[in-house]
């Protein structure tokens, strides 16, 4: 895929990390980016940066909490307010627990943050996305959902405790939302196929970042165990899946290291794929988005 003048990239936790990395490169090729991040002193930050690799139009920096989903619709409204199309869609906001916290809006803080937010988001963009993809090759416009291999440890999805509300645990949290994010890739996928539009889902390693700063003691001891990746060589993989012409071949995909990777088994079952998008619906309907 040719990056150029006039297409345009959002990319969510674009404040640090893996989606810091991706947005500058995408603004230093040329690419309108519009960047999603949460914390006030990094995205301010990261905005600098931005401006500074940026090759052709200015960067956008946009604040918003994606576990409250009242942020997330707002976010959906300002970006629809600064472009009228959506070439590429990065969902790499996310995070891990180190306890239980319910939000203000009553949702289980680490799966609103992880699938609840990207997914309202998503959907409210995808006017804009087949806008782009009206105009394009198939398989040029995409959206790409950054996971984990946390997806593929856990029995899979209980849709009769979605958050894990009756048995919390941080570390099974955290597994439940990356496999929220490949199932809801694999629904993006059979529901865009006929706009030409791409979805995938990214494992991009263990990656060196803020990002594991928010889990507790155990589990960053044992993350740190791990041969870890910079953040500029895991977004690697998430550019070559968001521009590579391979990736633009298919959809439904989950990939790790530029190579398809066997997915959770719940991915593979289109019952449970369609009943987590319409759980997911009836929980923003719950708070009223």
């Amino acid at each position: 895929m040719a990056a150029g003048t006039g297409r345009v990239a959002l990319v969510t936790g674009a404040s640090s990390g893996i989606g810091l990395a991706a947005a500058k490169a995408l603004a230093a090729q040329g690419w309108r980016v519009i960047a999603v991040g949460r914390d006030p002193q990094r995205s301010a930050a990261a905005a600098a940066e931005l401006q500074a690799a940026a090759s052709g139009p200015a960067p956008v920096m946009l604040r918003a909490d994606l576990s409250l989903l009242a942020d997330a619709a707002r976010a959906a409204d300002e970006i629809a307010g600064l472009t009228d199309r959506i070439d590429l869609l990065l969902n790499n906001a996310g995070g891990m627990a180190k306890e239980k916290v319910i939000t203000a809006e009553g949702f289980e803080q680490n799966f609103a943050g992880n699938h609840l937010g990207p997914f309202l988001l998503t959907t409210r963009l995808l006017p804009l996305l087949r806008r782009a993809a009206a105009e394009a090759a198939k398989g040029e416009v995409r959206i790409i959902n950054t996971s984990s291999d946390a997806s593929e440890m856990i029995p899979g999805l209980d849709f009769d405790d979605l958050q894990g509300l009756a048995s919390y645990h941080p570390g099974l949290a955290y597994c439940r939302g990356k496999l929220a994010n490949v199932l809801f890739a694999r629904g993006l996928a059979r529901r865009l196929a006929g706009d030409g539009i791409v979805a995938h889902a990214l494992h991009p390693g263990t990656v060196d970042s803020n990002f594991i700063t928010h889990a507790d003691e155990k589990a960053q001891a044992h993350m740190r165990t791990f041969a870890m990746k910079t953040p500029q060589e895991a977004a690697e993989a998430l550019l070559w899946l968001a521009t590579g012409d391979e990736p633009g071949r298919t959809s439904g995909g989950y990939f790790h290291q530029r190579q398809p990777h066997a997915p959770h088994a719940q991915a593979d079952d289109a019952a449970a794929v369609e009943r987590l998008w319409s759980e997911s619906e009836k929980l923003l309907a719950q708070a009223g988005v």
